[in-house]
């Protein structure tokens, strides 16, 4: 009963950050253009995410959560650095070149990024045919929604580049999210957070001066649907969802958490449709079931080879995680590992 009740909170803390990632993240595309329309936006980035980090620090630390060490503080900076400063930054830069559509299409490269650094860095499993076959269908069905041919032909430089730091960024954004399991980072995910927010957010200020940013922000001219976004991405964006994030990486399988790459564009086109006045077509709505399909083949059989190997013990096992719809993860230890046997009596 009592594992029951353990496994039934932490499938509901499952789906709640799911959604979170899913949706809110999706609606940060259109947060950011209005944003960027009065902001610069590393610094717009860098502002973002420094101060939601050091609030969240401060709101932690008032309810008694662990002081962090010295060397998680350098964690947290490096890894926000990798994710927020590099992945996020680039996407925010290159959108001053490339539609937002298109920037949804490279981003999308973070499942493969995900599977093949979980693969090959991390020495973990090889993926079984069904992850190869649901990246392949979301990568088609982000094909199908951005329609990038028309754009490739008439590319200009700075458009190229924009992809490239795109590509570069989701690929340090991967490579970062898997580090965090494998680095010291406070025990509390929402510590965790706030350190890698001040981390990500030092790194796209500091990025943003050195681009001369500073000379292009008129606080007076900011607009107030600006400052309306950027409170969005402040709160949800920031503090809601990537908290969201930083928890499932250390509880759910990579490749799992790696689909919200495919969602975010679906949730992005309904509501420029829905609040900017952007194009619906059939096609559109045909590549967001593709897409939706991707993420049910990849979430339903992307851990089964995993779950093929379970009656080994478990400090035996290769993975550094648990699946983590079947049990709360926990450590891998054999002391941990004759703790949860025995609260399963």
């Amino acid at each position: 009963m009592k594992h029951l009740r353990q496994h039934s909170a932490s499938t509901w803390k499952l789906i709640g950050a799911f959604t979170a990632v899913y949706l809110i993240w999706g609606s940060t595309y259109l947060a950011i253009r209005f944003a960027i329309e009065s902001m610069p936006p590393l610094i717009m980035l860098g502002a973002r995410f420094g101060f939601a980090g050091i609030l969240l620090y401060c709101v932690m630390r008032g309810l008694g959560v662990e002081k962090p060490d010295r060397g998680m503080w350098k964690s947290g900076f490096l890894i926000g650095a990798l994710t927020l400063g590099v992945g996020t930054g680039a996407v925010a830069w290159a959108e001053f070149y490339i539609a937002s559509g298109i920037a949804a299409l490279l981003v999308t490269t973070v499942p493969l990024w995900m599977v093949l650094l979980q693969w090959k860095w991390k020495k973990g499993p090889r993926p079984n045919a069904a992850v190869f076959g649901g990246l392949l269908l979301g990568a088609l069905g982000i094909v199908l929604l951005v329609n990038p041919v028309d754009f490739v032909r008439s590319a200009s430089w700075h458009e190229t580049l924009a992809m490239v730091a795109i590509l570069v960024g989701s690929f340090s954004w991967s490579f970062g999210s898997l580090l965090s399991r494998d680095v010291r980072l406070p025990k509390s995910p929402f510590m965790s957070t706030a350190l890698q927010m001040v981390g990500g957010g030092l790194s796209l200020l500091i990025a943003g001066f050195v681009r001369g940013e500073a000379a292009q922000l008129d606080v007076l001219a900011i607009t107030r649907s600006s400052w309306l976004a950027l409170g969005y991405l402040f709160i949800f964006g920031s503090i809601i969802a990537f908290s969201s994030y930083v928890w499932l990486m250390k509880n759910a399988p990579s490749e799992k958490v790696a689909t919200y790459a495919y969602v975010n564009p679906v949730v992005a086109v309904l509501l420029g449709w829905l609040l900017a006045g952007e194009l619906l077509s059939g096609r559109i709505v045909f590549a967001m079931i593709v897409l939706v399909s991707a993420v049910v083949v990849i979430s339903r059989y992307g851990s089964r080879a995993l779950q093929s190997r379970k009656q080994a013990p478990v400090w035996l096992r290769k993975e550094s995680w648990i699946y983590a719809l079947d049990r709360p993860a926990q450590s891998l230890d054999r002391k941990s590992w004759s703790h949860a046997k025995n609260s399963d009596v």
